[in-house]
């Protein structure tokens, strides 16, 4: 993995970390594999139409939780691919925020939603991570499940190939690709990714949800987000 790209993304203080936004609930099965899994994985047998609502599954006997698909407009979609091929490919990658300020966005948006449910963030070292999964990992320029506020009014088209691996960033330019580091709106992993808890350094947990035992050291409080 090319070392400069890696070392260019990271440089900035608000890019030392990169974040996961999950369930709570989900925490005991990830820390019982060690491995963030896409919900392809967990669930092949819906690949490609939209979730409507939450769905509530055993995985090799640990209880795990995958979140309904965000409605994306038709017209957001390009003439290239499908609505249900675009999920489709979501569905076979782990997601990352590059940012705090963007994962937070996220986080408001479910806490205005399920205001009871309790959801965990967790943090990563980003030059160790992308050193690691860098050759299963692509960038995107734009926020890739949701549909923006006013679609009919946007400058782009949702497609794959909106979609940059790692390894040619810098080399690509065109509206559809991040080509700086700020550009960087989020960060996907093909399939799974493996040894979550070497690459930790921090687990919040809102509305007093649980922490498993094995990363109490890194528990941070919720407040430290939301304050």
């Amino acid at each position: 993995m090319n070392d400069t790209n890696i070392s260019a993304i990271t440089k900035t203080p608000n890019r030392k970390r990169l974040y996961h936004f999950t369930r709570a609930k989900n925490l005991p099965a990830i820390a019982h594999f060690d491995t963030l899994f896409s919900s392809y994985q967990i669930d092949p047998s819906q690949d490609g139409p939209r979730r409507l609502a939450p769905r509530h599954l055993n995985y090799q006997d640990q209880q795990v939780t995958i979140n309904s698909h965000l409605r994306i407009a038709d017209s957001m979609i390009d003439a290239s691919t499908t609505q249900e091929e675009f999920r489709a490919f979501l569905d076979r990658h782990v997601f990352l925020w590059p940012t705090l300020k963007d994962c937070q966005k996220m986080m408001a948006t479910y806490a205005r939603r399920e205001p009871e449910e309790a959801f965990s963030i967790l943090e990563f070292d980003a030059s160790a991570l992308l050193m690691k999964h860098g050759t299963e990992i692509t960038l995107s320029k734009y926020d890739s499940g949701s549909s923006p506020r006013f679609p009919n009014h946007c400058s782009y088209k949702k497609s794959l190939a909106m979609f940059l691996p790692l390894e040619q960033f810098g080399l690509v330019k065109n509206d559809l690709v991040p080509s700086t580091p700020s550009q960087i709106k989020e960060i996907l992993i093909d399939g799974q990714m493996n040894g979550v808890t070497e690459l930790l350094t921090a687990v919040y947990v809102s509305n007093g949800g649980e922490i498993p035992v094995s990363w109490r050291d890194l528990a941070r409080p919720w407040t430290l987000l939301t304050d």
